[in-house]
């Protein structure tokens, strides 16, 4: 089942590093961006984190929290976190449970195999929590630039 824009987005709880755990309701007054990667310290997730890391402070100043989603381990998130200087959460989704809310397991193929993986996928929440606008299969060039302005426009309406 696909979120529809415009469409409350369902609550859910999830560890994340730091020794947390993120809840979406926790976060209602804010706008959030939560992002899907298929796996830590591979180049196009470490590309992809870097240029959300790189814009954060622009994202503050639009009351957007950003968090990194894959279904990495919460010691493989950390070390990850920690070797890219990422200043926002990454939740570790092993069981897929977010993964499965938002659609993004899909049936993919490399090297001639199929699997099923993550799709690059990336959610933009009102403060309200409901959908404002979704990215799937991106393309990691240019696409931090592209929520940032989606999330500095949707600010401004507020």
């Amino acid at each position: 089942m696909s979120l529809a824009i415009g469409q409350v987005v369902p609550d859910f709880s999830a560890p994340a590093t730091g020794d947390t755990t993120v809840t979406l309701s926790a976060l209602k007054g804010q706008q959030v961006v939560i992002y899907f990667y298929p796996k830590a310290s591979t180049p196009g997730c470490t590309t992809e984190g870097g240029d959300f890391r790189d814009r954060m402070a622009a994202f503050d100043a639009a009351n957007t929290v950003v968090i990194g989603v894959s279904r990495d381990g919460l010691r493989a998130q950390e070390n990850f976190k920690a070797k890219q200087d990422f200043n926002f959460a990454l939740i570790s989704d092993k069981d897929e449970a977010v993964c499965t809310l938002f659609d993004v397991i899909k049936l993919k193929k490399m090297y001639g195999k199929e699997h099923l993986g993550i799709e690059r996928s990336t959610f933009l929440i009102d403060k309200e929590g409901k959908l404002a606008q979704q990215w799937r299969g991106v393309k990691v060039p240019g696409h931090a630039e592209e929520v940032l302005a989606a999330a500095q426009a949707l600010h401004q309406q507020s």
